[in-house]
């Protein structure tokens, strides 16, 4: 199932999307009974939908998608997007060598022996086709991240790994854009990676039993070039680990989002960094999924 957040005459609707990507089904229609706040807000879809069990059932066609009615299927999640620091190998090392990392003091320790979380304002968020802002002072280091992003079906707190899975609703590519001159200059991430406009997220919500989360191919190009290209079987924590860490702090909810890390191929991973700069386009991509292309564009 493909959940989608669109935007119909101005007021958002939660949308069935077609396994091809080019109709869609209104939620409410395809659910007889379903509460009007879950036929507008995605995070109220979610949890109705993990709650219930139920499962919506569409008829006829459908009616034609257009992507310029695409949001990001989760606009206003619960609270911020945990986020995960150096969660596949090769983009650890790369990070730890890049002169950026202030995690780690060197090599010998680039590979965190615990998940690093931090978060990103629920505010950086943007659809799947929007343009990424280049703003006067916070352009010189601007960098792509393409992750895989978990959503939270269930809610629970002290999740143990062996039923992490059952609290996943489904799945979402995100692209975590970082300001890196930020991120080095004030020696953590937040201020870099909480731009608004810095994490177009979409196309839509894939449920957790259409795909295999363990073996799903994450890529990036910008401009046309391959850039980045790993598997999810590379995560060094995998989602179960991370649902387990985070929750055994802070109970999770429905509509939690959970951006798992990025590979390698980054910009500060060249020598010298390859930064974006206005007009750049930038594809992720994830199997299974679909892709998200967002375009940068200065702002006065």
């Amino acid at each position: 199932m493909r959940l989608a957040t669109l935007l119909v005459q101005g007021r958002p609707l939660v949308a069935l999307v077609s396994a091809e990507g080019d109709r869609f089904h209104p939620l409410a229609e395809a659910l007889p009974g379903l509460p009007e706040a879950a036929a507008r807000d995605m995070t109220a879809a979610i949890a109705h939908l993990a709650e219930s069990g139920a499962r919506p059932a569409p008829s006829g066609p459908g009616q034609p998608l257009d992507p310029a009615l695409l949001t990001a299927p989760l606009p206003r999640p619960p609270r911020n997007i945990f986020c995960v620091g150096k969660n596949y190998h090769a983009h650890a090392r790369e990070f730890a060598s890049s002169g950026y990392d202030s995690s780690a003091a060197g090599a010998a320790d680039a590979i965190p022996a615990a998940p690093i979380i931090f978060s990103k304002p629920w505010t950086s968020i943007s659809g799947p086709a929007a343009d990424i802002p280049l703003l006067p002072g916070l352009d010189g280091g601007v960098d792509y991240e393409a992750e895989l992003a978990v959503v939270i079906g269930r809610g629970g707190r002290a999740i143990p790994k062996a039923q992490a899975m059952a609290h996943v609703f489904g799945y979402t590519v995100v692209n975590d854009v970082t300001a890196r001159d930020l991120q080095q200059t004030h020696k953590q991430w937040l201020l870099g990676k909480g731009i608004d406009g810095f994490c177009p997220m979409g196309p839509w919500i894939v449920t957790a039993d259409a795909v295999e989360a363990g073996a799903m191919r994450v890529t990036c190009t910008v401009n046309g070039e391959p850039r980045q290209d790993a598997s999810t079987a590379d995560l060094i924590f995998d989602i179960p680990t991370l649902i387990e860490t985070i929750s055994r702090s802070m109970a999770l909810l429905p509509g939690d989002v959970i951006a798992t890390g990025t590979p390698e191929g980054v910009g500060i991973g060249f020598r010298p960094p390859r930064f974006l700069r206005e007009g750049d386009v930038v594809e992720c991509a994830i199997s299974g999924i679909g892709r998200i292309r967002n375009t940068l564009r200065r702002v006065a």
